[in-house]
C-alpha cells in the first residue's frame, strides 16, 4: 500500500505547526504507560506536536520515563488516580490549541472518568480517536456519538464492540463485517473493529479489510499504539477514513517488520513503535 503524498512529502519551509498538535487523554495511576505508548506512536507517524493529559499524580514519574519531545498537561484526577470530571475547565481551556484529540488509553472505569468521557465527546468538536475505557463509558450513551459534529475514529475489539451495541461477542465474530458497517452508519463515524484481518469502514461506501499484522500483536499496549498513529494522520489533515485505514495497515506492517527481529512470542507494543518509521518508509 502506498501512502498519500502529503503524509511523505513535506514542505522546505515547514514548521511543527503545519503537522497538528494531539492532546491525548490518558493514563491512570496503574495504567501510566499507555499514555507514553500512545503519545510516541503518534510522534514516530508524523504529528507537529503531543501532549498527553495525564492525572496530576503521575506528572513527575512520566516526565522522568517518557520520550523528551512529549509534552504534558497535569490534570484533576479522582482518588483512583483516573482524570476527573474536574479536569474539564482545564482541557477546555487548552483545546484552543488543539487539532486532534485521542481518548481512553488507560483512563480507567472511574465514574468520574467516565463523565468526564462523555462531557469532552458531547461538548467539543475536535476530531477524535477513541479507544479503551472511552469506549467503555459510551456504552448505553451513544446518542452522544451521534450528536457529535467533528470528525470520529473508534477502535474497539470485539468485546469493547459487544458492550458498545449489547450483543454477545459470538454473535460479533460471526458477522463483523455486517455490525461494523451498520454501527458506523447509525453513528456516523467510521470504526476500526480490530482483530484478524481488522475492518475498517464508514458504514456506506469506504470499506477496507486489513490484511498487515500478526498474532504477535495481541499484547499489551499494541492498541494504544493504533491510536496514536490514527490520530496522528488525522492530524496531519487526512480525513478519518483514510486516516484509520492507513493506521491500519501501517500498525500491522510495523508488527510485521519487528515480529521479523523480535518473534511473535515476543513482540511487545514498544517494538511496534520502533519499527513505525521503516513501514512508512516501505510505503513512500
Amino acid at each position: 500500500m502506498r501512502l498519500p503524498a502529503r503524509l511523505l512529502r513535506r514542505k522546505v519551509d515547514s514548521h511543527k505547526g503545519n503537522y497538528g498538535h494531539i492532546l491525548i487523554l490518558a493514563g491512570s495511576s496503574r495504567f501510566s504507560g499507555a499514555a507514553l505508548l500512545c503519545g510516541e506512536s503518534a510522534l514516530r507517524s508524523g504529528a507537529g506536536l503531543v501532549t498527553l493529559g495525564i492525572p496530576e499524580s503521575i506528572n513527575l514519574p512520566l516526565i522522568k520515563s517518557k520520550p523528551k519531545e512529549l509534552m504534558t498537561l497535569p490534570l484533576p484526577e479522582t482518588n483512583e488516580g483516573t482524570l476527573s470530571l474536574r479536569a474539564f475547565s482545564k482541557i477546555s481551556a487548552f483545546l484552543r490549541n488543539i487539532d486532534v484529540l485521542v481518548i481512553g488509553p488507560g483512563l480507567g472505569r472511574n465514574k468520574s472518568t467516565y463523565a468526564l468521557v462523555k462531557k469532552i465527546v458531547r461538548k467539543t468538536n475536535q476530531a477524535k480517536v477513541l479507544d479503551a475505557d472511552a469506549l467503555n463509558a459510551l456504552s448505553n450513551h451513544l446518542e452522544i456519538l451521534k450528536a457529535h459534529k467533528g470528525q470520529l475514529i473508534l477502535t474497539p475489539h470485539q468485546k469493547e464492540m459487544s458492550g458498545l451495541f449489547g450483543i454477545t461477542t459470538g454473535i460479533i465474530k460471526n458477522n463483523r463485517k455486517l455490525i461494523a458497517k451498520k454501527f458506523a452508519k447509525h453513528y456516523n463515524s467510521i470504526i476500526i473493529l480490530k482483530g484478524h484481518n481488522s475492518i475498517v469502514t464508514d458504514g456506506a461506501r469506504g470499506f477496507y479489510i486489513n490484511r498487515s499484522g500478526n498474532p504477535g500483536m495481541a499484547t499489551a499496549g499494541s492498541g494504544d499504539v493504533l491510536s496514536g498513529i490514527a490520530g496522528a494522520f488525522l492530524a496531519q489533515g487526512l480525513d478519518a477514513f483514510k486516516a484509520a485505514k492507513y493506521a491500519a495497515y501501517i500498525h500491522g506492517l510495523a508488527g510485521d517488520l519487528a515480529a521479523k527481529d523480535k518473534t511473535e512470542m515476543g513482540l511487545i507494543a514498544s517494538d511496534i513503535i520502533d519499527r513505525i518509521p521503516d513501514a512508512l518508509k516501505k510505503c513512500s
